[in-house]
This record gives structure tokens, sequence and C-alpha cells, in this order.
């Protein structure tokens, strides 16, 4: 059996994709922090507040995503 054939070869990420994940990572994060604030206010001022951010979080999620589709496909 040829060992060398179990080897994986490791996957070289560029720079800026490395970045790109780490910003969707950041928002991911953003997301829940919002839904998880929203879950707990009662004042009808923050509940609009945490709307308007969670949805301006889930497009800026989207956003990233297919801009990383983008870049992958190159």
């Amino acid at each position: 059996m040829n060992a060398g054939r179990f080897i994986r070869r490791r996957h070289t990420i560029p720079p800026e994709n490395q970045e790109l994940m780490e910003e969707i990572d950041r928002t991911k994060n953003k997301i829940e922090s919002v839904r998880n604030h929203f879950e707990q206010v009662v004042d009808p001022t923050l509940i609009d507040c945490y709307i308007y951010e969670l949805k301006a979080a889930q497009l800026r999620y989207q956003f990233l995503l297919r801009r990383f589709k983008l870049l992958e496909e190159l």
C-alpha cells in the first residue's frame, strides 16, 4: 500500500478569503447577540431598534456569503 496516497494536501486559504470568513463569523455572532437582546426587551422603542439591527445584520450576512461564494469560484 502506498502511504503517500493517504496524505491530504493542505488547502491554503487566500488571505482575503480568510478575512472574509472571519467577518462572516463576526456577523453571525452579531445576529445571535441581537436576537438575544431582542428576546429580553419589553420597551417598544428597543424592540423596534433590535428589529432594525437584526435585519441589517442579516442583510450583511447574506452579502458576505455571496461575496465569499464569488471568491471561491475564482
